[in-house]
């Protein structure tokens, strides 16, 4: 991966609905090499997918807690059964496993604290394993950037 593939990666991330023509220019190049760097940037799995950015106080789901979550064990199935379940609950927005006090950490969108409040006592409490959960109010959002540092020196791809 070279400079140009770092910079197209930086501009799709600014604008994932970039033309190719306009990106070809912001990377000093035609749209033929442009494009296959991207095809080839996409088949290497650099490029994984590309979506919008959605306005979550628009969909009203700008509450936003953080949950830590102790499970009773951590063997191989209890860990995988935590997680396939965790994956069918649109309202966590990730799920972290973290080596330390508690065995995951979780970020939840939700309408407001009432919503939260009934998922925790539904869902989140009742999902496989869970022993104990901690829940931590978000207040304000001071940064919660989606985009991926893209280094500057030379990276391996495949």
């Amino acid at each position: 991966m070279d400079r140009i593939d770092r910079a197209i990666l930086r501009e799709l991330q600014r604008n994932g609905r970039i033309s190719v023509v306009e990106l070809a220019a912001k990377v000093n190049l035609t749209k033929t090499p442009c494009s296959d760097r991207m095809r080839r940037l996409e088949a290497a799995g650099v490029i994984k997918r590309y979506g919008a950015e959605l306005d979550p106080v628009a969909l009203e789901a700008n509450h936003v807690v953080l949950v830590q979550v102790v499970l009773r064990g951590t063997t191989a199935d209890e860990l995988e059964r935590f997680n396939e379940a965790v994956r069918r609950v649109p309202e966590i927005q990730s799920c972290h496993m973290i080596a330390g006090d508690f065995d995951y950490l979780l970020k939840v969108r939700t309408r407001d604290i009432q919503h939260y409040r009934r998922l925790l006592g539904d869902t989140i409490s009742r999902l496989p394993h869970v022993q104990q959960t901690h829940t931590y109010v978000v207040m304000e959002t001071v940064k919660d950037d989606m985009t991926l540092p893209v280094p500057p020196g030379p990276m391996p791809v495949g």
